[in-house]
């Protein structure tokens, strides 16, 4: 890829959303960084996207969203991530300041300022949804909007449900219901990108603050999944979205049809309707079902290493 198409990152960082942040400045041309209560509160989540855009002299500014899902209130992941979204890393308060505006306005606002605009939601959907519901125009403005979340096959918080999707599934209703071109990274391609010791030492083998930092939350989260799943290897969920849109070649994607369920024991779950029928199909999302997992985690570890220097 050449062009470097301008993105919009809404995150809740988190250690995989801290490497999809360096991706997309790698990348894209990032202009802004809207946060979300998800992995921890809005108010950790908005210190630790501040913290990582200092760190990294990222220009893109900062600007908190939503404290809490449309519906339900508001739910976390430490035994994930840390209480505070960043477990295995000590830093300053960032010197940074979160922008004036509410995300939900910079995300109405940065449609309709820059043509070819990608969302990239790596957290919760909760912003998009309102920014959505805010001004129905947006939709048609958008270039597309690239998410991580949900699943075909498996979830992580339920044996069906996904996090981001599960933490605010009316959010995430409204968003594949919006008719906006969609595109879905799901828990499926997701868990074959990880990153593990080996790639970890790579990053710390740069030296310096940066990569310090890189390797100490790389290796708290590797070490969390592997205390929960036996594999000791983050998977780079959030990092994917970005490269769908940046490396689109390394996906396979298929058009489906994508609902969330609202109810019952399957609440958060992705229903992505995969059958084979006759003639036409109503479909509202491109699912990413392949990827060329060894190409896209060098690509990461490659990422992490220049931004280390």
């Amino acid at each position: 890829m050449t062009e470097r198409v301008p993105v919009l990152v809404d995150c809740d960082p988190g250690h995989d959303d801290v490497v999809a942040l360096l991706v997309a400045h790698r990348f894209c041309d990032l202009v802004a960084v809207t946060t979300v209560s998800g992995n921890a509160s809005l108010a950790d989540c908005t210190r630790n996207a501040l913290v990582v855009t200092e760190m990294f002299d990222l220009a893109a500014p900062v600007h908190a969203g939503c404290d809490r899902p449309l519906v339900q209130e508001a739910i976390h992941a430490p035994v994930v991530h840390g209480e505070g979204g960043l477990g295995g890393a000590t830093v300053a308060d960032p010197t940074r300041s979160v922008g004036d505006a509410h995300a939900v306005e910079v995300l109405v606002e940065a449609t309709r300022a820059r043509e070819g605009l990608w969302i990239i939601p790596t957290g919760p959907l909760t912003n998009i949804a309102i920014a959505m519901r805010l001004d129905p125009r947006l939709v048609e403005r958008v270039a597309g909007v690239s998410l991580m979340g949900g699943g075909i096959r498996i979830g992580n918080v339920t044996a069906t449900a996904e996090f981001n999707v599960w933490c605010d599934p009316e959010a995430a209703s409204v968003v594949f219901a919006s008719g906006a071109p969609l595109t879905m990274c799901g828990l499926d391609v997701t868990h074959q990108v990880r990153v593990g010791s080996a790639e970890v030492e790579r990053v710390r083998a740069v030296g310096g603050e940066r990569a310090l930092f890189l390797a100490a939350i790389l290796t708290f989260f590797a070490q969390r999944y592997g205390e929960h799943t036996g594999v000791a290897a983050g998977p780079m969920h959030d990092p994917l979205a970005v490269l769908a849109v940046t490396h689109p070649g390394l996906f396979g994607f298929v058009d489906r049809h994508v609902r969330v369920e609202l109810g019952g024991g399957q609440r958060g779950t992705t229903v992505v309707d995969q059958r084979d029928l006759p003639g036409p199909r109503v479909t509202n999302c491109s699912v990413a079902e392949t990827v060329d997992a060894p190409a896209l985690a060098e690509i990461v570890v490659e990422t992490l290493e220049l931004a280390a220097r």
